[in-house]
């Protein structure tokens, strides 16, 4: 299959990079984020999550947050909404699209979300009619598509089957979820080829930990497979709170790196998402996850 020529990168550093982090984050500095991101050229961030605080405390400010960033023309800003209480404030924050989740590991299900996969699903049903009387769009994710902390291997005929359930019920893209980073490029090239007999690849997104480092690998993979829709994290932050020494998500920078070197198109400025990584990396005092970004700053 013919790699393709342009690709869309969904940037979830605001939401799934900031989440797990210890320390308080302040709303001018999640703020500035989104601000530099969209500044950068990123044309979909998912800015924050509508969930119970005392559950993820640092998307505990999403609504002021979604009320202060600089909203520009053609840019989808998106929030995770777990349920229709979390869509409901999500609509009176003015999000005009929303991400649901679900596993594919039933023991993950139950470790995240205290549910079967099924619940899960059933809990979506009220959010989907809403968000269709609503005219809002919602993307769905599936977790623990190439291995779980829990169950370990996780055949691709029980991810296809939830990315079926999500499709059918409305959700117009899903992305699949390396959540322990643990995939190879054979088994993602397995996965696609199953996942895409039930779902068609371009409703199809990769979303790639680098836990063991083959994050990239895995995406090239997947252009291989004809996958346009990647989602990355600027200066690779992020994890998962319920895999145990899960990495962050791949590095926003990382694979502009790639695609750029591919000759694929995505409309992102390499120097200001840099600068956008390095400004979030100095306010939380840690290291910044991007190889190349790292590489780029040690030149300058």
């Amino acid at each position: 299959m013919t790699i393709p020529s342009k690709v869309r990168l969904v940037e979830v550093g605001p939401r799934d990079g900031l989440q797990n982090e210890k320390q308080p984050i302040r709303v001018a500095d999640k703020v500035r984020l989104v601000d530099d991101l969209t500044a950068a050229g990123l044309s979909y961030i998912e800015v924050g999550s509508f969930v119970a605080p005392k559950w993820v405390p640092q998307m505990a400010g999403s609504v002021e947050v979604f009320a202060q960033i600089k909203q520009a023309p053609g840019v989808t800003y998106a929030a995770l909404t777990p349920n229709l209480k979390g869509f409901e404030a999500a609509l009176q924050a003015g999000v005009k699209e929303v991400a649901v989740f679900a596993a594919a590991s039933e023991a993950f299900s139950q470790k995240n979300i205290n549910c079967s996969i099924s619940e899960s699903l059933e809990r979506f049903l009220p959010l989907m009619d809403a968000a269709k009387q609503q005219g809002i769009r919602v993307r769905g994710y599936v977790s623990c598509v190439l291995g779980c902390p829990y169950e370990g291997s996780i055949a691709p005929t029980k991810v296809a089957e939830v990315a079926r359930e999500l499709y059918h019920m409305g959700c117009y893209e899903i992305s699949l979820g390396d959540t322990i980073g643990a995939g190879t490029a054979g088994e993602t090239r397995r996965l696609i080829e199953v996942v895409g007999s039930k779902v068609p690849r371009n409703k199809l997104a990769g979303h790639f930990h680098d836990t063991y480092g083959q994050a990239l690998a895995n995406i090239y993979a997947s252009l291989l497979e004809g996958i346009e829709v990647f989602d990355s994290s600027v200066a690779g932050l992020g994890g998962c709170p319920y895999a145990k020494g899960a990495t962050g998500n791949v590095a926003t920078e990382d694979v502009l790196y790639l695609l750029n070197g591919l000759g694929i198109s995505s409309g992102i400025d390499m120097d200001l998402l840099i600068e956008a990584g390095a400004r979030i990396c100095a306010v939380l005092d840690k290291p910044n996850g991007s190889r190349v970004a790292r590489a780029r700053l040690a030149q300058a």
